[in-house]
């Protein structure tokens, strides 16, 4: 078990340095993460929803119920048939606690819904949030690839291309390629 903890953790660490080297990925990890969690949100919804319905239903029908057991109670007194009137009363008053206990079921199952719609509506706001910084970020990383390809292009032609150590755009271009496909590798590797 060391050993994988220690990859895991090795993997960890190097996502991290990764994304805090490219920011734009981290928002786009961020947003994907929003967008996962607004699905279990609507999720939860659809399933409160579907119980506040059950809920209604066991209510409506408790209640139709406590309605027949007045009617055989006020006969019963009529009869003046103590010995169904008492058991019939007792039925009535255990009717009525469940219809309460439903109630406050119903009412808490009310109060979860609307904490997730708001929850819900935080995270469309968040991730347009993060939209907008994601092509904020992609704009300026767009802005400065191109800044640096037209200063490749008018210093290409004007000197050798060589193992100087001069900074090389091409270079730079590849190996930040070459590291997003390590992190959407990675990625594809810990979702497995």
């Amino acid at each position: 078990m060391g050993v994988f903890e220690d990859f895991s953790t090795f993997l960890e660490t190097r996502l991290e340095e990764f994304l805090r080297n490219n920011p734009h990925l981290e928002l786009q990890a961020l947003e994907e993460q929003l967008r996962e969690q607004e699905e279990e949100a609507i999720r939860l919804l659809a399933d409160l929803r579907m119980r506040e319905k059950q809920l209604q239903a066991q209510i409506l029908e408790t209640a139709q119920e406590v309605q027949r057991w007045h009617v055989r109670i006020e006969k019963a007194k009529q009869a003046q048939r103590l010995d169904l009137m008492k058991p019939a009363e007792e039925r009535e008053a255990a009717l009525l606690r469940q219809g309460n206990q439903l109630w406050g079921q119903m009412e808490g199952v009310k109060a979860k819904i609307k904490q997730t719609i708001d929850l819900q509506r935080q995270f469309q706001v968040r991730k347009q949030e993060i939209k907008a910084k994601v092509a904020e970020a992609q704009a300026a990383r767009s802005n400065y690839q191109s800044r640096q390809e037209q200063q490749w292009q008018t210093t290409g032609w004007n000197r050798g291309f060589g193992s100087s150590g001069a900074y090389d755009p091409l270079e730079q271009t590849f190996k930040q390629w070459e590291t997003e496909e390590e992190l959407n590798e990675l990625k594809r590797q810990m979702g497995r």
